[in-house]
């Protein structure tokens, strides 16, 4: 396990010293972050999963591979 150190609002250092039993609070923080990680981890795929089936973007982005070979790209000496 890896320390950090990180500030939180007052009210939700209260709520936690009252709520949660000392020996359990490493616990349940890493329980909370993890769940709401996992949670944006989701919303993250779902929004990747909707770009990929986005019929009109992929068309849009198909149009413009064309411009990955026009000549912008730098040689090895430094000259476009």
């Amino acid at each position: 396990m890896t320390t950090i150190h990180f500030s939180l609002p007052e009210e939700i250092i209260s709520s936690l010293h009252q709520l949660v039993p000392a020996d359990e609070q490493d616990q349940f923080v890493a329980s909370v972050l993890r769940k709401a990680l996992e949670q944006q981890e989701q919303a993250l795929y779902e929004c990747a999963l909707a770009v990929e089936q986005d019929e009109d973007l992929n068309a849009e982005i198909d149009d413009w591979q064309v411009t990955l070979t026009d000549g912008i790209w730098r040689t090895s000496s430094g000259a476009a």
